[in-house]
């Protein structure tokens, strides 16, 4: 058996399935589409769950992928183990309703021993107990040994999940040691010790369970295997650990490096570098399908993920940021299969380096928390720290659990891990719950997503924008009707259509769908989950039946705004990374004929002057009136072109390029202007941050943002007015008036602080003496917080030794103030208390030290009652 790389299996595989006429698929993205009930893509069949439902049409009856997956269910173990690890990649392929088990148990037989040359003898197959089709087939059609294939039962050899397609399966295993596996029992004990290692299943779906719990044979069965890369990897490559794969191990050795730890000489360092290792892949991985740090859903997933891997760089001695340095590794040996590594490594880097330095100061934060939790232990004498505490301290300010308990074992305090695993449990279920329940495909199934898959729906709307086509389907009220009528909302399913459904952040057209007999408003255009096109619709006048020949026409006016807009997008992308650089990626548009928004990965504000560049280059740009170029090519070709593309988009065999000159080439199948001056005029209203590391610019053009220069001219004018001044002085006025505000703000202070000073006299000739303590009270008008307490210093500074009551009412709201010196508290007085009573009468309330306090109060018509009150406020304070 010849060592083969893990890059070399990869390619092996799915050229070995090309040859048995699969199409090869580029993994999907690990964000899954039209799928509630997964955070992330976890196996290698999880993107292809339409395809097995019926609910898409597959490009091909036979596919082969190789599929990027995440899995955190045990975390706990990745590092500990030899096999464990977040990051995993899953070679499969798959036949729907094309080929079953008569071709798919030979080819795996050939693959493995043929192309990958694995020794026979050391090659075992389990199958599903009652499956003796399966066993005919692997003693008629290969040569493996009868003694090395074993039935085990359904918890071994039968898939299925709840109800659903379901069927058994048959596991291909290699045994580690010389010798024989004389029994199935035998064998179920090699395996539970990881010496017989699984890495092939072929699973056979067969059946659909209902229900009731029975197996009703399919029609058309189907294929659904799955190996897993690094797991046979080791086999090739006689590694007793993924940590050991050539590719793993060049990531490994780059963390070794950095921290200055040789791998394999102390075990608990060796979990913390297997730790760094594959969750430095993952993360990677993730960023690179557009998910960002976050404290829900699959952003918590990444921080987690990310903050794990640099609390283990701590333990290591790491100092500083680190992980962002390992990118280069995981790239150079994952970015020619995946091109979008290489694309987005600069982007990934920077996620990566700004979550760090974030979770050193989490550390410091979380550090302060638990040294009050710990001050909180001692002090009750107890000598172990609550789950719900612990679990805050994870859950609220990600601070890991393990530097929790390292932390507290040197303070011998034990942890309520039980409590802390009893908040974990909360916390899954309520994640849980987010998911939603969901069918087998991981979404409701609506009645329009049950359309027969044999019903096509041409888009002819590049080229035209009105035809006739026959109907094909009608909906209404969730349910499929043979005709429809005046007044009734409903949906219209045509063999062909002229109107682009909503996709790719461009809104579905409206116009109209009529014939002799009736007409309906388009109101709006989708997509159904496979993919056909559906036109939403409220019939104006008369009816129509089924098989109606219709004429089908599109706002065009509306088009031709949303066509501006969506190619102003373009632009606008194209301007933005010559501006701000390379990093700014798509993260999401929407254009429709008012507007266009365009969300873009970017991790500061963008600068006035900024956005001023790039207003000014997509005018440029638009001035040069170029045509808009639309190509078909393959994916390949269009990557060789230079073309742009969404790498979270799965695009088929042919792809459409838009080109408008050099400046912006990207792949899209939205709708485009012809010539880009028919954009018009283009301008930015606003720029935004709408989460961690994306920026969000929306604008308009043509009209829209005319109209918009108009309203910005309209307020200059109006503002020119008011000011009494040209709009060329408008800026030179309002700051002389500003100046003069100033100016009269500080005469109208010292006015209130004469008017304030000519009552002093008045309240000190008032002041009476209340069981031997002085007291100085007063009701003022138009006096502000600032001179009352100027006043309030004035007074007791005169008294020597008392307190001071002030109220005072300005713009409708009362103030009310007590100053007291230290032997007026010590006999007793209370500011605190003083204002509390007192605010009170004037529908207010406050409070403060003995010294010193101060309140509001709303009624102004209160205030002479409120200070006549002090008197016996102080009387009842003094002792």
């Amino acid at each position: 058996m010849e060592k083969m790389g893990l890059n070399q299996i990869r390619e092996a595989y799915l050229k070995f399935f090309e040859g048995k006429s699969h199409l090869r698929l580029p993994s999907f993205s690990l964000v899954p589409k039209n799928d509630k009930s997964l955070l992330l893509i976890n196996a290698g069949m999880a993107p292809l769950k339409p395809y097995f439902t019926g609910l898409q049409t597959p490009p091909n009856k036979r596919i082969a992928t190789c599929q990027k997956c995440v899995r955190t269910g045990d975390i706990e173990n990745v590092g500990k183990t030899s096999r464990h690890a977040t990051f995993f990649e899953m070679l499969g392929n798959f036949s729907f309703g094309d080929y079953f088990k008569n071709e798919i148990i030979p080819w795996a037989w050939e693959f493995v021993t043929e192309i990958l040359q694995i020794p026979k003898d050391r090659l075992y197959v389990t199958i599903y107990l009652d499956d003796d089709e399966a066993y005919e087939i692997w003693t008629s059609k290969t040569d493996v040994n009868p003694k090395h294939i074993f039935r085990l039962g359904k918890e071994d050899n039968f898939w299925e999940h709840g109800i659903g397609p379901c069927g058994p399966c048959s596991e291909i295993h290699y045994y580690k040691d010389a010798g024989e596996i004389v029994s199935a029992e035998d064998f179920v004990e090699k395996s539970d010790s990881d010496r017989a290692v699984e890495f092939w299943n072929l699973v056979f779906t067969q059946f659909d369970k209902d229900e009731d719990g029975n197996y009703n044979r399919l029609a058309f069965p189907n294929i659904d295997t799955g190996m897993g890369l690094e797991r046979m990897a080791t086999i090739m490559q006689g590694a007793d650990s993924i940590f050991e794969v050539d590719t793993i191990k060049s990531i490994l050795d780059k963390v070794s490096q950095l921290c200055g730890v040789k791998y394999g000489e102390e075990k608990a360092k060796d979990v913390s570098l297997r730790i760094i290792t594959d969750h430095a892949r993952s993360v990677s991985f993730m960023i690179s399908d557009g998910v960002l740090p976050a404290n829900e859903g699959r952003g918590y997933v990444l921080r987690r993920l990310l903050r794990r891997a640099a609390r283990h760089g701590k333990l290591l001695g790491i100092e500083g940021t680190f992980l962002y340095k390992i990118v280069d590794t995981v790239v150079e040996n994952s970015g020619e299969a995946y091109p979008e590594l290489k694309e987005k490594m600069e982007y990934i880097k920077k996620v990566i380096s700004i979550e760090e330095e974030r979770f050193s100061e989490t550390i410091d934060a979380g550090m302060e928390i638990l040294k009050g939790y710990i001050e909180e232990v001692d002090k009750n004498n107890k000598k172990i720290l609550s789950g719900d505490k612990i679990f805050k301290l994870y859950d609220t300010y990600g601070f890991p659990i393990e530097l929790t308990q390292e932390i507290l074992e040197e303070k011998e305090i034990a942890i309520d891990i039980d409590g802390f695993n009893e908040e974990m449990k909360v916390q899954r279920e309520r994640a849980r719950a987010a998911r939603e329940e969901s069918t087998y495909m991981g979404t409701d199934v609506r009645i329009l997503d049950t359309i027969p898959s044999e019903i096509e729906t041409r888009f002819e709307g590049y080229k035209t924008l009105e035809l006739k086509s026959k109907i094909k389907i009608l909906i209404k009220d969730d349910e499929f009707v043979n005709s429809i009528e005046e007044g009734a909302k409903a949906i219209i399913v045509t063999e062909a259509t002229p109107f682009y459904a909503e996709m790719g952040g461009q809104a579905g057209d409206k116009g109209i769908i009529f014939n002799d007999n009736f007409t309906a408003k388009v109101e709006d255009c989708k997509k159904n989950i496979g993919g056909k096109t559906v036109h939403i619709v409220e019939v104006i006048n008369g009816s129509v039946s089924l098989d109606s020949e219709v004429t089908l026409q599109v706002d065009k006016t509306r088009r031709a705004k949303i066509a501006n807009n969506h190619s102003a997008t373009h632009l606008l992308h194209a301007a933005l990374r010559t501006i701000l650089g390379e990093h700014v990626h798509q993260s999401g548009s929407f254009v429709d004929d008012e507007r266009l928004r365009f969300d873009f990965t970017h991790f500061t504000s963008v600068t006035e002057e900024e956005l001023k560049k790039v207003e000014d280059l997509v005018n440029k740009e638009i001035l040069q009136l170029h045509d808009v170029e639309t190509q078909e090519m393959t994916l390949n070709e269009a990557r060789e072109s230079g073309a742009m593309a969404l790498f979270d988009e799965k695009y088929g065999d042919k792809v459409r390029v838009v080109k408008m000159s050099d400046f912006s080439v990207e792949l899209c199948g939205g709708t485009h202007t012809t010539n880009i001056g028919k954009i018009g005029l283009f301008k930015i209203v606003s720029e935004s941050g709408i989460a961690a590391g994306i920026r969000r610019i929306e604008a308009v053009v043509g009209t829209k943002a005319l109209e918009l220069v108009d309203s910005k001219i309209k307020l200059l004018r109006e503002a020119s007015e008011l000011l009494k001044c040209s709009e060329k002085d408008i800026i030179a006025k309002l700051n002389q008036q500003f100046s003069e505000l100033k100016e009269k703000e500080r005469e109208i202070s010292t006015l209130k602080s004469k008017l304030a000073s000519g009552a002093e006299d008045e309240i000190l000739n008032n002041m009476q003496e209340i069981k031997g303590v002085k007291c100085a009270v007063g009701a003022l008008k138009d006096i502000d917080g600032e001179a009352l307490r100027n006043l309030g210093d004035k007074i007791k500074n005169k008294i020597g030794s008392g307190v001071v009551v002030l109220g005072s009412t300005s713009n409708g709201k009362v103030q009310f103030l007590a100053m007291a010196t230290k032997d007026a508290v010590s006999r007793g007085i209370h500011c605190g208390n003083i204002v509390k009573e007192i605010s009170a009468i004037a529908g207010g309330g406050g409070g403060g030290r003995p010294d010193m306090a101060q309140a509001g109060g709303k009624l102004p018509e209160k205030i002479d009652e409120a200070i006549s009150a002090v008197e016996k406020v102080v009387e009842k304070l003094v002792r």
